[in-house]
């Protein structure tokens, strides 16, 4: 089936092709290499996900020589897919680009190929190694500057620079130099440099689930999600704008690319939004934050999401668990602005639907909500009895209920009629949403068992998406031939069809691996200069000058940082060079301020503003993308869509001082509960506020009321710790007994003191989070990787092991306890919520009386 993207216009897919895939189209037998190439690199890492290597004892790999064979495939393929100019020819691939990717494709696996060779030297390279090393960064730079773009490139150039030219630059910068030997061992021969993490996760992880996103749009899951959005939404007023947010919302579950999420989806949307009165502006910003949002949208979230598994040190499930209620907030505010903006504009829906009374139209949408939590809950505890019945055989047995549940959906599909390849954006038809909904429920079989895995099994984020992956496959193999037999149509070619499918889908994920690959092995060139030089240590004491000690100024300029690097880095360089740089200093600020700022919070904070690098004028690709649809000007598109991303912008600043809307902290069913929807009622008052009406225009004492209840629902904890602190602090030598009580997967508050390496004396506040309840509460602190030497009265830390959580929230090795802090005997500051609806309805009253005077007295 043909993805989203090739239903686009020529020249929108030259636009996606020069920013995700490659602009050059080869014909002949080079079209064959390439195709066959990236079928390889696919398979490689499909085989590198799997347990299969363990289960056979076949083609294992250590993780230094499955980065070399990852690396060696993506420099190949930028040579041959990205031309070295814009006069270079796109339909052959010339005689140096050739020699240029073999000779890449050497440099990159060269710690593969003679891995047993340089084991025997470490530190000494020898004048080969030297060569290749200098012959490689050289043409990753270029594979860089043609794949991702020149600032990225000249991003890696400056570092490298900096490293050689150290005794050379003012105090401030200065260190001792390497030489040229030591700085190309240290990038090309060591994990340190370019086969560092972000490679690393790159290979290990980000690839199988950009495979995973590339075969279900190429199965007919992008457009399924399209068309189901269009039958729940577009007879709405201003219908085609929220088929556009709820879409992109969809399609971000399983895709990270926001311009390829612009095109695929704009080419429907936008023209239907300029039809119903958006007007194209308006609706290339809506597309383009719809679809930029895609990235921080759970399960599958942007690249950069899955390098904070290694940076932070939890697995990836707690991150999506912490960032589902930011997404889905940041969504559902979107989804707002777009129905003011339609109560604004007078619209009227563009589809007209069936009638119905609002009892009935109620009555049916509470049916499907209940029966689908239902259905959900059912085949949860099914699966969880089908496990704990049958031991050993659980696995068959579990497959063989997946099994029966895929034929069952698609006996479902092939009992409607099939869903329309797109949207007729001249004569819209209003579809109905439930048999749209069975049309494809097996679509969704993939997406269940990846988030099974993921959250229910626990399993690493690879083998979660391997497994996904195999689902998928299965599905595309089979879903035609089977569709075909349950109608009892004719049968024939419905095999090769999905053959084809899935070959294509495979072609595809490599294609749009290839810069992120070579965009992940520049950044470990950034994060081998700063730790061959020392330079995180300098840029630490330098936010702090700039902050002076001030963690909302620290916290305004990284989010100044990360946009101006978003206006030519890509989102995964830019979370890495400001991850590695300022995080650790947000958190240690913070902590002397007695503010615990937990190191996810300040990781989702870059993340999200590296995104936004996206739609900021005047470089942002996916506002360009969508300009290019809507024939506006990209500038104006970018500052209305910066406009819109002002309920996105806030919250990061939120969950660094309310962490419990990362879901942190969080007590108790009912507590949940509360927290979701004051949370969901401020994110909606909010972009109210931002388009500057609710029921009707908002008069400017209105617009002050509901930006004090914003302040309200969001930090009710503020205004609580005004009236009463959150903690109360007892002497250090209980410390064992507060780690006893301490519930489980809570954690345990302590004041720690000591002298820095620098010299200074610091107190500082930090938390350690504990694992299950226990009696022994030594046993607990030693188990998260921090162990106590009572002195009498005094408590000192003995050690803080390597890696663990505690190493992690700042404990310091010789360091005293102060004292411990526990939680206060206060009311839940939820309390707050109270006010905040009573301003609310006092600004719902005013409006609703000027909503009941009539025009005509309004005019006289």
């Amino acid at each position: 089936m043909s993805t989203d993207i090739e239903k686009a216009p020529e020249a929108l897919q030259q636009l996606v092709a020069d920013s995700d895939t490659g602009g050059r189209k080869p014909t002949g037998w080079t079209a064959g290499v390439v195709f066959t190439v990236c079928l390889l690199w696919a398979l490689f890492q499909y085989w590198y996900a799997s347990p299969l290597p363990f289960e056979f004892g076949i083609g294992i790999l250590n993780d230094t020589e499955a980065r070399a064979i990852h690396l060696a495939f993506a420099l190949f393929l930028a040579f041959l897919a990205w031309p070295a100019f814009k006069r270079s020819p796109r339909n052959r691939v010339p005689v140096v680009d050739w020699g240029l990717a073999v000779a890449a494709a050497f440099c990159g696996a060269y710690i593969m190929l003679f891995y047993a060779e340089l084991a025997t030297r470490p530190g000494q390279p020898n004048s080969l190694d030297i060569a290749v090393g200098v012959a490689g960064v050289v043409l990753l730079l270029e594979a860089t500057r043609r794949a991702v773009g020149w600032p990225m490139a000249a991003l890696a150039v400056i570092f490298l620079a900096y490293c050689l030219l150290g005794p050379h630059l003012p105090e401030v910068l200065s260190h001792k130099g390497a030489s040229v030997n030591r700085l190309i061992s240290h990038m090309w021969l060591t994990t340190e440099g370019v086969y560092g993490i972000a490679l690393g996760v790159s290979a290990g992880t980000i690839f199988v689930y950009v495979l995973f996103g590339a075969l279900l749009d190429r199965a007919g899951g992008g457009n399924y999600m399209m068309q189901v959005s269009f039958a729940a939404l577009g007879h709405l007023r201003g219908g085609p704008a929220k088929v556009a947010v709820v879409s992109s919302a969809l399609n971000g579950m399983i895709s990270g690319s926001s311009v390829s999420n612009v095109v695929s989806g704009g080419i429907f949307t936008i023209p239907l939004m300029k039809k119903a009165g958006y007007g194209g502006v308006k609706a290339g910003a809506i597309e383009t934050m719809s679809s930029v949002n895609g990235q921080i949208m759970p399960p599958v979230m942007g690249a950069a999401a899955f390098l904070m598994v290694e940076y932070v040190g939890i697995p990836y499930a707690d991150i999506v668990k912490h960032a589902f209620l930011p997404a889905t907030l940041s969504y559902i505010g979107l989804l707002y602005i777009v129905h003011l903006e339609a109560l604004k504009l007078g619209m009227q829906p563009i589809v007209q639907a069936v009638a119905r009374p609002w009892r009935v139209r109620l009555l049916r949408n509470a049916i499907g909500v209940a029966g689908s939590i239902a259905v959900v809950c059912a085949v949860y505890y099914l699966l969880q009895a089908v496990k704990a019945v049958m031991g050993p055989a659980a696995p068959y047995a579990v497959s063989a209920v997946v099994f029966g549940l895929y034929l069952f959906s698609v006996y479902q599909a092939a009992r409607c009629p099939d869903l329309p390849d797109d949207i007729d954006i001249d004569n819209p038809q209003p579809l109905q949403t439930w048999p749209t909904v069975r049309a494809g429920l097996h679509y969704l079989m993939p997406i269940a068992v990846l988030i099974w895995c993921l959250m229910v099994e626990e399993m690493s984020p690879a083998l979660s998406a391997f497994w996904a992956v195999t689902v998928l496959v299965v599905l595309m193999l089979t879903q035609g031939w089977l569709i075909a037999l349950f109608r009892q149509n004719d049968r024939a070619g419905a095999w090769q069809r999905g053959w084809r499918s899935v070959v294509d889908g495979f072609n595809d994920g490599s294609r749009n691996m290839i810069g992120i690959g070579v965009a992940t092995a520049t950044a470990g060139i950034i994060v081998g200069a700063i730790t061959l030089t020392g330079l995180g240590l300098r840029m630490t004491e330098f936010v702090e000058f700039v902050a002076q000690g001030n963690v909302m100024m620290m916290l305004l300029f990284i989010a100044f940082v990360c946009l101006v690097l978003g206006l030519g880095v890509p989102t995964t360089a830019n979370y890495v060079l400001v991850a590695t740089l300022m995080a650790p200093v947000v958190v240690e600020l913070g902590a002397q301020s007695g503010l615990i700022i937990p190191l996810i919070a300040v990781h989702l904070f870059v993340f999200y503003y590296g995104i936004m690098g996206d739609i900021t004028p005047p470089v942002g690709l996916a506002t360009f993308a969508a300009a290019a649809i809507s024939g506006e000007d990209a500038i104006q598109t970018g500052i209305q869509g910066a406009v819109y991303a002002l309920r996105t912008v806030i919250l990061p600043f939120i969950w660094i001082f309310n962490p419990q809307l990362l879901l942190i902290n969080v007590h108790g069913a009912a507590e949940l509960i509360r927290l979701l929807l004051a949370c969901t009622l401020a994110t909606l008052l909010f972009a109210a506020v931002t388009m500057n009406w609710f029921r009707v225009k908002s008069r400017w004492w209105e617009t002050v009321l509901l930006t004090a209840a914003v302040v309200l629902l969001f930090r009710p904890d503020y205004f609580m710790d005004q009236i009463a602190p959150e903690y109360r602090e007892v002497p250090a030598s209980q410390v064992y007994e507060v780690a006893r009580e301490t519930p489980a997967d809570d954690r345990v508050v302590m004041v720690i003191q000591g002298t820095t390496i620098e010299g200074d004396d610091v107190v500082k506040t930090v938390a350690l989070q504990l694992g299950d309840k226990g009696e022994d509460g030594r046993k607990r602190l030693s188990d998260a990787g921090l162990q106590l030497v009572p002195l009498g009265s005094a408590v000192q830390i003995g050690q803080v092991k390597f890696g663990t959580r505690a190493a992690k929230s700042g404990f310091e090795q010789g360091w005293d306890v102060a004292g411990v802090q526990v939680p206060n005997d206060r009311p839940t500051p939820h309390w707050f919520y109270l006010p905040a609806l009573l301003l609310v309805a006092l600004v719902w009253w005013s409006q609703g009386r000027r909503m009941a005077v009539p025009r005509t007295l309004k005019v006289a």
